[in-house]
C-alpha cells in the first residue's frame, strides 16, 4: 500500500525537502512545509523511495492515510505531472 507523504509538526523548516521534490510538491505551509497530495507520488517513477523522507533530518515525513495509492495510480500521477511540466 502506498500513500502520498506528508510532513509532521516535528518540522525544523530546515527546507531539503523542497529541492528535492521532483514534483514540486512541497512548499512552505504556516507553521511548518506542506506536500501537496495531488502532486506527491512518493517518488514513484522517479526513485525507490521517497526522497523527502530519506533526507529529512526530522523524521517528520511520513505516509499520507487520506491518500491510499496504488503503484499504478502514483504512476499516472507522475505521467500526468511530467506531460503538464511540457
Amino acid at each position: 500500500m502506498l500513500m502520498a507523504m506528508m510532513i509532521t509538526e516535528e518540522c525544523n523548516n530546515c527546507g531539503v525537502c523542497v529541492e528535492e521534490c521532483p514534483n514540486h510538491a512541497v512548499f512552505q505551509g504556516d507553521p511548518v512545509y506542506v506536500i501537496d497530495a495531488d502532486n506527491c507520488t512518493e517518488c514513484v517513477g522517479y526513485f525507490d523511495e521517497p526522497q523527502c523522507v530519506s533526507l529529512c533530518p526530522a523524521d517528520c515525513v511520513v505516509p499520507n492515510p487520506a491518500r491510499v495509492e496504488s503503484r499504478d495510480e502514483l504512476l499516472a500521477k507522475m505521467q500526468r505531472l511530467c506531460s503538464n511540466a511540457q
